[in-house]
């Protein structure tokens, strides 16, 4: 019986089937991490654990040891991932952030929901896995820019899901006593129900990935391709002769796999001769390092601001007449409290946040990287990086009528310079990783780097806060991110590209529009 042989995807064409599914894959994990946000905080009140004043330390200890056990286990993750391949590993991440909701949903003390948290982080390396993965689909430099943006936008879309999956669902006795009633099992555990949402939808990535998702590994490809008019049968020799060997799947030899160059594409050779000339390198060179410290500085003063937000807008506001009359004494540095928004109004400020998140991701960024290039529009963001942190304090000297205005024109500058610097950060760590072989540990290493950065950000940023409050300069904790800002701006100059891939890169160009993307991220394939 013959069988018809499978056809394999051209790598000239955007991988746009594989990587709706590595999205769809992606898109649970944010929402099962992000969904403990909103009860976190009554989550260790109800385990009565010291004083009810320390309930948001340890509650930020809740929140901060998934990403303890990440950045400590995710190069380990990138590694194996090397070894055994990008699918094992990833679908494993899965699985194991689905325990660690189930845990900590049945979790009766803090003990128990820290031991889940933990081991979700232990099992989980899909930050560097994904990453690896997306480099490995795209092989064309003018697919990058809207490649690497899939993910962070897919991120973006997990994160608003998330918290909002946990703020509704949470209690879900008091809140539906209908549905619910008492001496039900959700009774018992109130917070069981938002994490068995999130562990189901895990649970379908999982299948999906696992039956749709393609091992993009380069020693796990096909090892023959065989012309497209050619068939499998009985007749077919078990041992290929010479001839089968001619056109292999995969060079490994060659570097330009998995590099900024694809076969077929223009300066293909030119660009392959200048790879065959690389070592295949450490995982601590300069050319990588300079690149992980970027994206460490960058990822800890981007949650400084995810940190310091609500608490800004939820703080006190000082009387405007004192406070406008002080001003004029004491200069800027005078910033009592926050904003006194409420709770429901900083729910949809932060909505409105999420949405303009996705249009950076799906129209801005395009556009940019199409008109400055890659590496100007990192420079670019990078340098300019620090007025999202200096401008928010100023939002104290708003009148009320404008406050929210001025609030979604602070949010748009700072999405503007956040969203669109960490797919170009991506960009960066696939270029400078000098063979494909070890691509899956470097994405581990930058995977760790950030989590640790996560971490550490906002205890930092919360003490600072506390310390700029007892002397009326809430405005110390924003200044503090950007002097790490400045610090990025000045730094991002050490990373350095390959100065034949600029030029290749410049004679391409980048064809992607900012309506392709928009339809790209917005519609399934």
């Amino acid at each position: 019986m013959a069988l018809p042989r499978r056809r394999p995807r051209d790598p000239d064409e955007f991988p746009t089937i594989q990587l709706f599914i590595l999205a769809i894959v992606r898109l649970a994990e944010p929402i099962a991490l992000t969904s403990i946000f909103p009860y976190a905080w009554p989550l260790i009140k109800r385990f009565e654990i010291g004083d009810e004043n320390d309930a948001s330390f340890y509650a930020g200890l809740l929140v901060s040891s998934f990403a303890l056990a990440e950045a400590l286990m995710g190069m380990y993750w990138g590694g194996l991932s090397d070894r055994v391949g990008r699918k094992p590993v990833l679908l494993l991440g899965c699985v194991g952030t689905m325990f660690s909701m189930i845990m900590v949903g049945f979790a009766t003390n803090i003990w128990v929901a820290l031991l889940g948290r933990a081991i979700g982080g232990l099992l989980n390396g899909n930050i560097g896995v994904i990453q690896t993965m997306v480099g490995e689909l795209v092989t064309r430099p003018e697919h990058e820019p809207r490649a690497y943006s899939i993910m962070p936008f897919v991120w973006s879309i997990g994160t608003i899901i998330g918290p909002f999956i946990g703020g509704t669902f949470a209690d879900p006795h008091d809140t539906f006593p209908n549905v619910f009633p008492k001496g039900s099992l959700f009774e018992t555990y109130p917070y069981l129900l938002p994490n068995l949402i999130c562990a189901g939808l895990l649970l379908v990535s999982i299948l999906l990935g696992y039956f749709l998702l393609e091992e993009t590994h380069p020693d796990m490809q096909p090892r023959v391709m065989l012309p497209d008019d050619t068939f499998q049968s009985e007749n077919t020799p078990l041992i290929g002769t010479s001839d089968a060997l001619k056109r292999p799947a995969v060079d490994l030899r060659d570097d330009n796999y998995g590099s900024m160059r694809g076969r077929g594409s223009s300066g293909g050779k030119a660009w392959a001769k200048e790879t065959e000339k690389r070592p295949t390198g450490s995982v601590f060179s300069k050319r990588i390092m300079a690149v992980i410290i970027s994206l460490s500085i960058f990822t800890y003063h981007s949650m400084t601001f995810d940190h310091l937000l609500p608490i800004f807008f939820e703080d006190d506001r000082a009387p405007q007449d004192s406070f406008h009359d002080a001003v004029s004494h004491l200069g800027p540095f005078y910033s009592p409290g926050g904003l006194g928004l409420s709770l429901q109004a900083v729910g949809m400020v932060m909505a409105v946040q999420g949405a303009i998140a996705l249009f950076m991701q799906a129209a801005v960024f395009p556009i940019m990287a199409e008109r400055l290039g890659v590496y100007r529009l990192f420079i670019f963001i990078t340098v300019f990086h620090p007025i999202a942190y200096i401008i928010v304090p100023y939002l104290l000297q708003v009148p009320e009528s404008l406050l929210y205005p001025a609030i979604y024109v602070i949010l748009a500058v700072r999405n503007f310079f956040s969203i669109l610097l960490y797919p170009l950060l991506l960009i960066f760590i696939k270029e400078a990783t000098p063979s494909p072989t070890i691509l899956g540990k470097v994405n581990g290493l930058a995977a760790s780097a950030g989590a640790a950065f996560r971490m550490i950000a906002p205890p930092i940023a919360g003490y600072l806060y506390t310390m700029g409050r007892k002397m009326d300069c809430t405005a110390l904790a924003w200044y503090g991110s950007a002097v790490v800002a400045v610090i990025g701006s000045v730094q991002c100059f050490w990373v350095i590209r390959d100065k034949n891939h600029e030029r290749l890169s410049r004679e391409d160009g980048i064809r992607s529009t900012a309506a392709e993307e928009a339809s790209l991220l917005a519609c399934p394939p």
